[in-house]
């Protein structure tokens, strides 16, 4: 294996590649491992393609790494008439005339309004190959603002990877499926907390459906905790969905654990009298100590992570992120953030 590596280590200097080398290496000694592991072709055709489709759409958003996406997700069979398709439509345009770019799945029905919504230079997509349905839309793909993938597992990973904000509308299994995949990284911690939105047509009663069975079904058979759907804004109001993913980030930056505590950055420095009043109201949420200003942790100053900005730390109860996201949405109405 030494040698192996040294061999590859020769590879990668005959290709300038001087960044990121053990990454690159690791995944080149992988390669080689399935072939002395003898695997099934099938199974490296999946990983291959998988690789691949991967470093095509890391290209694509790469451009983009600086500015801020929202992913809309939503039925491909939703018609031009349909009042969803105004919604998609007139929401994607504010979100862009703010400086969000949205990102689809690059097909028709929602997928084909928010990108029209959005314009082209503010649209990307990421399309999956499918035997029954169109091809990606005109709108972002005249202007080489898309990929197309073969798997919907990478696809997935790029829709989701890439946005500070999701807005669901009404869909068939594949949107709740997407709807439901966002829920369980944001509710395991496997993601980072994003605003998602669930938006209807005016009047509509499509998601309130699902929040019932949530409430009815889901809470009292123990399966999801009382606040999990906390994070989710269920409205019928275009208005409400941009405003929701855009003030989300109005004074809260991100978060880091550092072993067992929760640092939570901030784009302001909060006043002594709203930590106060923070551990009053998030008390139950706070497994020990207090909730308190912070200077960046070693870790974070070591990884050179955001150290510039204002903190707060806290030690957080397990499973409660839903007190996470209400303790976010307090950050931000913060005096000390206007």
């Amino acid at each position: 294996m030494d040698e192996l590596t040294t061999r590859i280590d020769e590879l990668l200097d005959e290709a300038g590649i001087t960044s990121s080398r053990a990454l690159i290496t690791r995944i080149l000694l992988s390669g080689i491992q399935l072939g002395q592991d003898r695997t099934d072709r099938l199974d490296l055709k999946i990983a291959s393609s998988a690789l691949s489709e991967m470093r095509d759409a890391f290209r694509l958003f790469q451009p983009y790494s600086d500015v801020p996406k929202v992913t809309v997700f939503g039925s491909a069979r939703t018609r031009s008439e349909d009042p969803l398709y105004r919604s998609a439509r007139g929401v994607a345009t504010e979100l862009a005339e703010r400086g969000w770019m949205v990102v689809t799945g690059a097909g028709p029905g929602i997928m084909q309004a928010a990108a029209e919504g959005a314009g082209e230079k503010m649209a990307l997509g990421v399309s999956i190959r499918l035997p029954f349905e169109e091809k990606p839309n005109a709108v972002v793909a005249k202007d080489a603002h898309s990929v197309e993938m073969k798997y919907f597992f990478t696809r997935k990973l790029m829709l989701v990877k890439e946005s500070s904000g999701f807005i669901c509308l009404p869909g068939g299994f594949g949107t709740m499926d997407e709807m439901f995949e966002l829920l369980t990284l944001q509710q395991t911690g496997k993601a980072e907390p994003t605003p998602i939105v669930l938006l209807d047509a005016p009047g509509g009663t499509f998601w309130q459906g699902l929040e019932r069975f949530v409430v009815e079904q889901l809470i009292p058979a123990g399966v999801i905790s009382p606040d999990d759907f906390d994070r989710v804004l269920v409205t019928d109001s275009p208005e409400q969905a941009v405003t929701r993913i855009t003030g989300f980030w109005r004074n809260y930056d991100s978060l880091r654990w550092v072993d067992d505590v929760l640092v939570l950055r901030l784009k302001n420095t909060p006043t002594d009298a709203e930590i106060e009043a923070l551990n009053v109201e998030f008390a139950p949420f706070v497994a020990s100590g207090r909730i308190e200003r912070s200077d960046a942790l070693p870790a974070e100053v070591s990884d050179r992570d955001r150290v510039h900005l204002p903190r707060i730390a806290l030690r957080l109860r397990q499973r409660e992120v839903g007190g996470l996201y209400r303790l976010i949405d307090a950050l931000n109405a913060l005096p000390s953030a206007d």
